[in-house]
């Protein structure tokens, strides 16, 4: 045994030592000649540590190789993935170890909040991922750890390291779809989940003649369908066998059931306590409920710290990335394709389905997941990642491999109905989660081509002829009166005292239509669920409105697009001699115009087909929307365009309602953005002189320190001369007037102004090239530098004499 011990630390050591002074292609070398050269027992103490070092340590210390961040264009890309490949040595190195039955520990706290609240409680959860791994001491519950199998072990690990928070690299911002994360998630999900063939088998088996996963398990609990037969979601139909362990083609099974349960398991549980424990079998909320009362009963019981993180205590962070969101896509466009890929299978069976069902707890979380992000995902365009993956799960007509015609446009291929079933049996993840989309879009900026586009895509996929009625059929059997549902059958139970596992086998769903939408529906809601049809007169007022927010802004856009159009002309250099902008914040480029004309262009393309495919799918006439249309432009021939948003009189001035705040984020209204402070002390604009702005500031200053008296004095007068004074030294009562029109407080409208005199003007390059062509005119007609001045003030004088004298005139036009 002394001899040996160094012979078993001889890898590991070796490894470490020379881990951090080589470069990555050596490192993987090395590694490969050591798994091949040793035997399972050496390596049994590397393998935690490698697993480690690759995907870094489970509290995001260690960094490991940071999959994410690796994108194809770096040097190591093609090394780590022929390492890490499902064929690779590092696969090798996982079923070396599973045929000795090796066993390694992750601590509970490091499982998804929602399981690690339930252990703590004593109840071990539905997946059977968690069963027959842990034990329930007495105490001691927040150190539990839970015992895995290489395999899962690995798995666990790779899936752990997405949602742990990690910081970009500097300079490697990169598209996720290339990462080497994102493509060894595609790559290990074609490998156990093939749409091919079958799993490969592991090239190692145990020498007792069969691979033995952790513990026998009811073959059909985690692959209970929502069709009318209770078929595996895998290739090889185990339901009938005895034990897993009967079927040499079993562990690649095993295997292809462990990896779905951990991508799960450890991607989909933001959810609320309230929606967890919804989630759980009645029969698992009674076994809490015995627990407990077994707990209460015994005095010596040491009290529970407080905030364990129990059910009680238990509240789970939201914040999925866009990353995350993408790779649950993946996964859920992968799983639709592998369910598709049955059917050849199928085909000699007249009695299954087309599309063999998705597993049970596949649905149910990901629909809680989709859910939550609807709720509370920001109002911003990077929503599209979670829009695309609810649109991928509720399309799996997309991924049945078949050609379609590419001269057949998407909206007018029929959905067929034999998707009828799939249809019903996902009920809510078309009708709810649309009613959460409507939520959404009434309150984000339709004017922004980005958002338009989501309405735009949502719209078109509802829209597919048969799709509608198919959703309308559904709702008609969840709302037919039927017999008292029993969701699920009764369950054998063990208490935690005789470690037994809470879930024994689920007897099969029955072939009714109406049980099954029931069924699903109550299973996610709830039995006291008040369900809100989506073809109801409820919701069909609340698409209505969303049409006329659509009109409303694509009217918006109609005005910014024009105004950009506008702002691009005065750029030119002939708009220098037209009168300048009297708006202030006047900040167009001839660049930004441009940009915003080609979005306004799409928004307008995008809202156009979005409301033909919303009048498609709920039936609305042209004489409908004709209406709508006509009382919005009632609205706006009303002045709606130039209306303040809808506000209330409060005694600091006007307060915007919530009505007032919808108008102004979809861009329906808007207040006059203006500089209210000093106009001498505005910020200097591009079409000025900075040098001169200053200098000139500090001239007028002067002068009005020295004058100001006397100026004001010759502002009261009521004769000529005082209109001309008023008409050249600045007043506050023009200013003040224009502040009406916006929401400020009485005390910043109060401060009166003395008349001053301005000479910023003079700073404008407008005015400095008119100058400059006046005197360069007058010195072409042989006039001084002196008299050509003497001139221009004249002139200036008797124009500026002439707009006082006739002002009241002008304005009267």
């Amino acid at each position: 045994t002394a001899m040996a011990a160094p012979a078993m630390q001889q890898p590991s050591a070796n490894l470490k030592a020379d881990w951090t002074n080589k470069p990555l292609l050596q490192r993987c070398q090395e590694l490969v000649k050591v798994i091949d050269d040793y035997p399972a027992k050496e390596l049994h103490p590397v393998f935690p540590w490698l697993v480690e070092s690759i995907f870094g340590s489970l509290d995001g210390v260690i960094v490991g190789w940071n999959l994410r961040f690796l994108h194809t264009r770096m040097n190591e890309y093609n090394t780590v993935m022929d390492f890490l490949d499902p064929s690779g040595p590092m696969m090798k190195l996982v079923y070396k170890l599973q045929a000795e039955d090796y066993k390694y520990e992750i601590p509970i706290s490091y499982l998804p909040s929602p399981v690690k609240a339930s252990i703590q409680e004593g109840v071990l959860p539905d997946c059977p991922l968690f069963h027959n791994k842990l034990q329930f001491p007495m105490s001691g519950l927040l150190t539990l750890s839970m015992s895995l199998n290489p395999f899962e072990y690995y798995m666990f690990n790779f899936a752990f390291s997405l949602i742990v928070p990690k910081t970009y690299p500097p300079g490697q911002h990169g598209s996720c779809s290339d990462s080497a994360y994102f493509v060894l998630v595609d790559a290990y999900l074609k490998h156990f989940l093939p749409t091919e063939g079958n799993v490969p088998p592991s090239p190692f088996s145990d020498p007792r003649g069969s691979v033995a996963p952790p513990a026998p398990r009811s073959p059909s609990v985690p692959y209970v369908g929502y069709g009318v037969h209770s078929t595996s979601l895998l290739k090889r139909h185990i339901s009938h066998q005895p034990s897993v362990n009967a079927d040499p083609a079993a562990q690649e099974i095993w295997r292809s059931e462990t990896l779905l349960q951990v991508f799960v398991e450890m991607w989909l549980h933001h959810y609320s306590l309230e929606m967890y424990q919804k989630l759980q079998s009645p029969q698992v909320k009674l076994a809490l409920l015995q627990y407990r009362l077994n707990m209460s009963s015994m005095l010596c019981q040491p009290p529970a710290p407080p905030g364990s993180g129990t059910l009680h205590t238990y509240q789970e962070p939201f914040n999925p990335t866009e990353e995350h969101v993408l790779v649950v896509r993946l996964l859920v466009k992968h799983l639709h394709a592998f369910s598709n890929s049955l059917k050849q299978e199928q085909a000699t069976s007249p009695s299954t389905h087309s599309h063999a069902p998705q597993p049970r707890f596949v649905q149910q979380k990901l629909y809680v997941f989709l859910q939550h992000c609807f709720g509370h995902w920001p109002l911003d365009a990077s929503f599209r990642a979670v829009l695309e993956t609810w649109l991928s799960y509720i399309q799996p007509w997309r991924y049945t491999g078949e050609k379609s015609n590419p001269q057949t446009d998407v909206q007018n291929r029929t959905v067929p109905d034999k998707w009828a079933s799939f249809v019903q049996e996902n009920l809510l993840m078309y009708t709810k989660l649309f009613q959460g989309f409507l939520s959404r879009a009434m309150r984000t900026d339709l004017v922004n081509a980005k958002n338009a586009l989501m309405v735009f895509r949502v719209a078109k996929v509802f829209a597919q002829p048969n799709l509608s009625e198919m959703i309308h059929k559904g709702e008609q059997l969840f709302l037919e009166p039927e017999h008292v549902l029993h969701h699920r059958q009764p369950r054998v139970f063990l208490t935690p005292a005789h470690s037994g596992s809470f879930l024994s086998s689920r007897q099969p769903a029955g072939t009714d239509a109406v049980f099954k939408v029931k069924s699903h529906v109550y299973g996610l809601e709830g039995q006291d669920c008040q369900y809100k049809q989506m073809f109801g007169t409820e919701l069909r007022a609340v698409v209505l409105k969303l049409i006329q927010i659509i009109a409303q802004a694509r009217q918006t856009a109609k005005r910014i697009s024009d105004h950009s159009a506008e702002a691009a002309a005065n750029n030119s250099f002939l708009s220098w001699f037209s009168v300048s902008s009297s708006d202030p914040s006047y900040t167009f480029s001839g660049g930004e115009a441009d940009d915003m004309g080609e979005c306004v262009k799409k928004t307008h393309e995008f809202l156009d087909k979005a409301l033909d495919y919303l009048c498609q799918i709920f039936r609305l006439n042209s004489g409908q929307l004709s209406q709508l249309m006509a009382n919005l432009a009632c609205t706006e021939d009303d002045g709606g365009s130039k209306q303040l948003p809808d506000c209330i009189q409060s005694e600091n001035g006007l307060v915007l309602t919530d009505l007032g705040r919808m108008q102004i984020i979809n861009g329906l209204r808007r207040f006059a953005i203006e500089y209210q402070g000093d106009p001498e002390l505005q910020p200097i604009r591009s079409y000025e002189n900075a040098l001169l702005v200053r200098l000139l500031f500090k001239l007028s200053t002067f002068i009005n320190d020295l004058m100001g008296d006397h100026m004001e004095a010759l502002c009261s007068r009521q004769d000529l001369l005082g209109r001309v004074s008023r008409h050249y030294l600045t007043r506050s009562s023009a200013i003040v007037e224009q502040r009406r029109r916006s929401p400020v407080t009485r005390q910043a409208r109060g401060h009166p102004q003395r008349a001053r005199l301005s000479l910023r003007g003079l700073a404008s390059y407008r005015t400095l090239l008119l100058l400059l062509l006046l005197y360069l005119f007058f010195a072409l007609l042989s006039f001084g530098l002196l008299s050509s001045t003497a001139l221009i003030l004249v002139i200036g004088l008797v124009y500026e004499l002439l707009l006082v004298l006739f002002a009241d005139k002008l304005k009267a036009h």
